[in-house]
């Protein structure tokens, strides 16, 4: 994980997935990005539903997108959405990304230019995960 992250190149990728965003009930488009450690980056955007429940945030879709192409190690998360304020991953998202790349670090931006750098530790403290369903 020494090797920088082009968070423009990240940022790049969630603006470009936001203008794909299927938001008609919250008119909240959002796009997300995600790094590999190999260097691909895998990209998604919310897609809504009138059955709320059944809609998908941008960064659970570009998770989805890079497990499905065989990407296990994720170093980085960009998140693109309307401000102020910056809009950061809903609990949903956090619990999946504690899973999926624990150890990511995450650039949440909102249009008008404002950024937030976290991790996902950060964002989620003491997630509950593998090792909260281990058995004694």
């Amino acid at each position: 994980m020494s090797r920088s992250i082009d968070w423009q190149a990240l940022l790049a990728a969630a603006r470009a997935a936001r203008a794909h965003a299927h938001a008609p009930y919250s008119r909240f488009a959002v796009g997300a990005a995600v790094l590999a450690a190999d260097g691909r980056i895998y990209a998604g955007c919310n897609v809504e539903n009138a059955s709320y429940g059944l809609s998908m945030c941008a960064e659970r879709n570009a998770l989805a997108a890079a497990i499905a192409a065989g990407a296990r190690s994720l170093r980085a998360v960009a998140v693109i959405a309307p401000g102020p304020p910056v809009a950061t991953p809903c609990g949903a998202c956090r619990q999946v990304l504690a899973e999926l790349a624990p150890r990511a670090a995450v650039l949440c931006a909102s249009l008008d230019g404002r950024r937030l750098r976290t991790s996902v530790s950060s964002l989620l403290p003491r997630a509950f995960g593998r090792r909260s369903l281990a058995t004694r």
